[in-house]
């Protein structure tokens, strides 16, 4: 109503140019100056009413997108200030639409997420609350201790599950601080495969180091070799007594790749797609625990991971420019690759 209003000032001035032309112009010329003026006007109150009703239009469509949440098309626009006004607002709209449809999608994933780390937390705790009962009404000292121990076994479980995800939400949130430093990709493997040693040993897992001294890449050393850490660990868990686990560092003139290798039973194809997923476990989500452990009982399979340290993994190393890929290897057996290019195009 309101630019209605000024459509009629707007016309009022110009009546009001229009009479005072004719008042001041000569005898013989007043008709066809107060004719003109009033042509001009009608021509003027035409285009006026047009571009009135089309931005009432745009407006009245502005404000379905907004409320009633519907995609609009301004495309029935012809040529002019206005056309070019609704294709700047059918940008927006699209606009718009897309991050609508992101902010769906991440909080769904985000729900799918916390449902995910409520069982996932839930799982350990119910352990806990079941095994007090045994703790506190165990009379024999070695049966006792073997229960205190699952029990810490558990609450490490929990603590590394925690630590893990705030980690993985640094990365997200794009809080993490990386360093781009020259490394030396030996050490990091060593640092990497350390505390992974008593673990190896008690499994009966032999660790092989292949390490080219030499080789070098851009980035952080105590994230890739978290990053390692996580994916030998992972080997580790899903291979056999008597099997190993190998980690390799190559450099050529393109790139400086990490590459971690097992003897297990490999990726299961419909397992590959999905590897890096959080949360996801396959079907050979469960490790066989080394011979004689256990209570000497053989293939007892200990408790399945979490699934998120391979994640984490991935996240660590795109964070830092870098790739990480799995695939099996045609020997048979997990592989796992981290690439470093030595030059960006």
């Amino acid at each position: 109503m309101g630019s209605f209003s000024t459509l009629l000032r707007q016309c009022a001035f110009v009546m009001m140019v229009a009479a005072v032309l004719a008042w001041a112009a000569p005898a013989e010329a007043k008709l066809w100056v107060a004719g003109t003026g009033f042509v001009l006007l009608a021509i003027f109150a035409g285009i006026s009413l047009y571009r009135h009703h089309q931005i009432r239009r745009l407006a009245a469509e502005i404000d379905e997108v907004l409320h009633a949440g519907r995609t609009v098309d301004f495309s029935n626009c012809r040529e002019g200030d206005v056309a070019v006004l609704a294709n700047e607002l059918g940008k927006v709209v699209a606009r718009l639409s897309r991050i609508r449809d992101q902010l769906a999608a991440e909080r769904n994933a985000l729900a799918d997420s916390l449902a995910d780390v409520s069982h996932q937390i839930r799982t350990p705790l119910t352990a806990v609350t079941l095994m007090l009962p045994v703790v506190e009404r165990a009379d024999d000292p070695r049966e006792r201790k073997r229960a205190v121990r699952e029990l810490e076994a558990m609450i490490e479980r929990v603590s590394w599950l925690v630590t893990t995800l705030l980690k993985i939400a640094k990365v997200d949130a794009g809080a993490m601080h990386v360093e781009r430093r020259e490394v030396r990709a030996a050490d990091v493997v060593r640092r990497a495969v350390a505390p992974l040693a008593t673990a190896m040993d008690l499994r009966d897992v032999n660790l092989v180091l292949q390490l080219d001294e030499a080789a070098t890449f851009q980035g952080d050393a105590p994230w890739t070799a978290e990053a390692v850490e996580n994916i030998a660990k992972n080997c580790m868990e899903h291979t056999l007594a008597g099997g190993t686990v190998t980690v390799a560092v190559r450099e050529n003139a393109l790139a400086c790749s990490i590459t971690v290798s097992d003897t297990g039973p490999g990726i299961a194809p419909e397992d590959l797609p999905h590897i890096f997923e959080r949360f996801y476990r396959g079907r050979s989500a469960g490790a066989v625990a080394p011979e004689g452990a256990a209570d000497g009982n053989n293939d007892v399979r200990q408790p399945a991971g979490f699934g998120i340290g391979l994640s984490l993994a991935q996240a660590l190393v795109s964070a830092q420019g870098g790739t990480l890929r799995a695939a099996n290897s045609p020997a048979g057996g997990a592989r796992f690759e981290i690439s470093f290019p030595k030059l960006v195009v």
